[in-house]
C-alpha cells in the first residue's frame, strides 16, 4: 500500500514516515498542501495522512479540494484535538481523525482500519447495489437515488453507513455496531463520529432533516433505517 504523509513539521513527518515504512508501507512525503496535490496526481497513493496546520494551503483546504474530485481515504493527524476540530474534519469528508500527540500503535491501527475499509469497499460485499422502498444505492457512482428519483452523491463513508442501515432496515444498530462495520474499529467516545455522519446523511436524504422519516434515532441505543411508510 502507498501512503502519502503531508506535514510541515519535519520531526513529526520523519517519525510518521519511519513508523509506516517499518510496517512495510511505501511512503511518500510532502511538507505543504500544493505539493501534496501534485504528488497525489503523480503517485496515486492509497491513503493520505494529512496535517491540518500548514502555511499556505492548510489541511482543511486540501480536504475540501480532494472531496470535490476523489474518494481517496484521508486520515487527519493534528494538534487541534478538540471535539469541534474532529467534527469539522469529519464534516469536510475526512475518513478518520487522530489528535497529536498519539501512540504509535494507535496510528498504525487507524491506518490499517482505513485501508481495510477502503479495500473492502472496493472488492467486497458493501459495494453491492441495494434497493429498499424506492431508495437505490449505486456503488459505481457512489450515489443514492431517492424515491422521488433525485440522485444524491455520497462520500465513501456516507455510502457505507447508508448501505449498513438500509441492509438492516427496521433494525436498531448501536453506535458500536456502526463504528465496527463502517469505520472498522471500536473506540470509546467516538459515538459522536457516528452522529456527525448521520446528520450529514439526513441533510441529503430527508425532506425535513430536523424531523427525520427514514434515518431514525433510537434514543440511548443507536439508529435505524425506516421506509417512512
Amino acid at each position: 500500500m502507498r501512503i502519502l504523509i503531508v506535514d510541515d513539521d519535519r520531526p513529526s513527518l520523519k517519525m510518521t514516515a519511519f513508523l509506516l515504512r517499518e510496517e512495510g508501507y511505501t511512503v511518500f512525503t510532502a511538507d505543504n498542501g500544493q505539493e501534496a496535490l501534485r504528488m497525489i496526481d503523480e503517485k496515486q497513493p492509497d491513503l493520505l495522512v494529512l496535517d491540518v496546520m500548514m502555511p499556505g494551503m492548510d489541511g482543511w483546504e486540501v480536504t475540501r479540494h480532494l472531496r470535490r474530485t476523489t474518494n481517496l481515504p484521508i486520515l487527519i493527524l493534528s494538534a487541534k484535538g478538540e471535539t469541534s476540530d474532529r467534527v469539522f474534519g469529519l464534516d469536510l469528508g475526512a475518513d478518520d481523525y487522530l489528535a497529536k500527540p498519539f501512540e504509535p500503535s494507535e496510528l498504525l491501527a487507524r491506518v490499517r482500519a482505513v485501508l481495510r475499509r477502503a479495500e473492502a469497499f472496493t472488492f467486497g460485499e458493501p459495494q453491492s447495489q441495494l434497493t429498499v422502498e424506492g431508495f437505490r444505492l449505486d456503488p459505481v457512482n457512489n450515489s443514492v437515488t431517492l424515491p422521488n428519483n433525485r440522485a444524491v452523491e455520497l462520500t465513501p463513508i456516507e455510502f457505507r453507513l447508508l448501505h449498513c442501515l438500509m441492509r438492516n432496515t427496521g433494525r436498531v444498530l448501536t453506535h458500536e455496531q456502526l463504528l465496527s462495520t463502517v469505520w472498522g474499529y471500536e473506540y470509546e467516545g467516538y459515538s459522536n463520529q457516528v452522529a456527525v455522519y448521520i446528520r450529514r446523511l439526513r441533510s441529503k436524504l430527508e425532506p425535513n432533516p430536523d424531523d427525520p422519516r427514514y434515518i431514525v434515532t433510537a434514543r440511548g441505543l443507536g439508529y435505524k433505517f425506516e421506509t417512512g411508510a
